[in-house]
């Protein structure tokens, strides 16, 4: 055995022997100070959290993590290689369990790579005709180059202006694909000054609060429901990602295997309420709240995927079919939930304040999304970058409902659209949730037999 390993095993021993757990006392009262308060109603909602646990571990999950694990969900373009934008600082996490591995493009079916914005084999032909017209009957419509970067920017900006998330150029060749299942998200050993830097940026220069309310937000007094609700997104996913790595802590490392399971002890750790000052429980009903922003996002975006020339599209046709139907079957029961978010109640007063207070909110989440580039652990960035990039094509399609509502039922959506990139992201941000909410029961299982 190596001596690192040995340590570490030592070291995880001590923490997960019966005489070190954090919370001491009869049984159940270790599960009754991290979810004493993980019950109910939720803050701005209608909805309790027993519905949700119900709704998600028994018909969600199943379906979702099947969904997952076909290869139209699985393979998600990202580049790592992006320079943090914020601060100057190249140091990267040297820590083994942080390295990402990227596909061979021959591993990658060909339907993805041959154009991840195109959905089906009838668009990938109908566009190589488009292209082949467009060079024997084309029409000279030289511009100057003034002109075409001016026509590049509005481009840009069109494209943009509904995104809440900066997201990677796909044709960059720093831009990869990584298989999701071979990399999966859990406890890397990235921490310390630099991944607190990270979440302090987050919270303390984006999200809305008052300025004179610190990190983490023990009052919502005098902040308005937007606001608030923006703060229990990112509070939520932060819940979540630390509940992942909980879940999948790396228990034992020697050399000759790797044993990764649930760390009770670091679970109570970011959640007790005793050890948390009463910040524990708060964190989990905004991972809850987060579900249901989702999961609303979900129900609402049906129209779009139930459109006869959509298709998950890799190539294989019955595989392709099948997931579709699989889709439409998680979409159309998101949609039955009955205690659904009501969105109506986001920037719904004066008409120029509301557009100016969304402006603000999507401006914020963008910077966030960009946050991601400075992890410097890149299984951490790949996760993040892929989950702020869910959440915020779910941010998109709540605020684009009226222009669903008016998508032709076939031909091209061009007031709406979604990226493969997009939809990946998205059903993969959810299954993190999803995720996370049953790994709730599990740690809550573990607690109530502890003393």
């Amino acid at each position: 055995m190596a001596a690192g390993g040995g340590l570490r095993m030592l070291g995880l021993a001590a923490l997960l022997l019966p005489g070190a757990v954090l919370c001491r006392g009869p049984p159940g009262a270790a599960e009754r100070r991290c979810f004493c308060q993980v019950t109910g109603h939720l803050d701005d909602c209608t909805c309790d959290v027993e519905t949700i646990d119900a709704f998600n571990n028994n018909q969600v999950f199943p379906r979702l993590n099947e969904l997952l694990e076909s290869d139209y969900f699985r393979y998600y373009k990202v580049n790592l290689k992006k320079p943090c934008p914020f601060w100057n600082d190249n140091s990267h996490c040297g820590i083994r369990d942080c390295a990402v591995k990227p596909c061979p493009s021959d591993e990658v079916p060909g339907g993805i790579r041959s154009g991840s914005y195109k959905y089906s084999e009838e668009a990938n032909n109908l566009a190589e005709e488009c292209e082949e017209a467009e060079r024997l009957g084309a029409v000279d419509g030289s511009l100057s180059e003034e002109t075409q970067r001016a026509m590049l920017q509005w481009t840009r900006h069109d494209d943009s202006s509904d995104s809440f998330c900066e997201a990677d150029d796909i044709l960059c060749p720093d831009a990869e694909y990584v298989d999701l299942l071979l990399n999966p998200e859990r406890y890397t050993g990235y921490k310390g000054p630099d991944a607190w830097k990270i979440w302090n940026s987050i919270y303390e220069e984006n999200c809305f609060k008052p300025q004179n309310v610190k990190r983490p937000l023990e009052s919502d007094k005098g902040v308005c429901v937007e606001k608030r609700a923006f703060y229990r997104l990112i509070s939520g996913l932060h819940a979540s990602i630390n509940i992942h790595l909980s879940a999948r802590y790396l228990l034992q490392d020697t050399w000759s295997e790797k044993k990764w399971g649930p760390n009770v002890t670091e679970f109570q750790r970011r959640f007790d309420e005793v050890i948390t000052r009463g910040e524990g429980p708060r964190r989990l009903k905004n991972l809850y709240f987060l579900y249901l922003i989702e999961l609303r996002a979900l129900s609402k975006v049906l129209p779009f995927f139930e459109r006869p020339g959509f298709r998950l599209y890799t190539g294989n046709k019955s595989r392709d079919a099948e997931m579709k139907n699989l889709l439409l079957e998680i979409l159309h029961l998101a949609k039955s939930f009955p205690l659904h978010f009501d969105e109506n109640s986001f920037f719904a007063g004066n008409k120029k304040e509301a557009a100016k207070l969304k402006e603000e909110f999507r401006l914020h989440f963008k910077n966030i999304s960009r946050i991601m580039d400075c992890v410097g652990c890149f299984k951490c960035r790949l996760w993040g970058k892929l989950q702020t990039q869910g959440l915020g094509t779910a941010l998109k399609i709540l605020f684009s409902e009226n222009l669903i509502e008016k998508m032709p039922e076939s031909g091209p959506s061009y007031r709406f659209q979604l990226t493969r990139q997009e939809i990946v992201a998205l059903f993969n941000a959810f299954g993190r949730i999803s995720t996370s909410v049953r790994e709730l029961e599990n740690f809550r299982n573990i607690l109530q037999n502890m003393r």
